[in-house]
């Protein structure tokens, strides 16, 4: 195997290791990596438009998350409401049990983040998030990571996608 196809396999199965680690602590609040992505992001920077949700998720390719909305909006855990100025611009935002859910996210993603940790465990992290960076820049995945580091991101028509 050459060592570039034996990264991208590498890439491949820590996230779906890292996917299966989160799904499995998740699975007592009975939501999906998906839906705790969306509740996290909501507990940090409610109120999100639609696309502005969308510009900020990893787990989703499409920028229009509204199916994944729509089923935390049916769970009762976020809620749909319109603009204070424009009655088109509709603001996301999480219920009560919509913010207890996303506390319970945020424990189950220390969780992982601990198991990461370690892991790591005396290797040089910024070479590795410099190089993953680098893999990822200018996709829809890397601007959203970049985006919710506080990084600029180079807008769609100037990065000739």
């Amino acid at each position: 195997m050459e060592p570039v196809e034996e990264v991208r396999y590498l890439v491949l199965a820590a996230q779906r290791e890292g996917n299966r680690m989160l799904a499995q602590a998740l699975r007592p609040l009975g939501i999906t990596p998906a839906q705790a992505e969306v509740l996290r992001l909501l507990a940090e920077r409610q109120p999100l438009t639609l696309s502005g949700l969308g510009a900020l998720l990893v787990c989703e390719s499409s920028k229009s998350p509204s199916r994944l909305v729509d089923r935390l909006v049916a769970a009762g855990l976020a809620r749909r409401e319109e603009g204070s100025h424009d009655r088109r611009h509709v603001e996301l935002t999480l219920t009560p049990a919509g913010h207890e859910v996303a506390r319970g996210v945020a424990e189950a993603e220390t969780g992982v983040h601990t198991k990461i940790a370690e892991a790591a465990e005396g290797r040089d992290l910024d070479a590795v998030r410099e190089f993953l960076r680098a893999l990822v820049a200018g996709q829809g995945a890397g601007d959203a990571v970049a985006l919710r580091a506080g990084r600029d991101v180079l807008p769609r028509s100037a990065s000739g996608r």
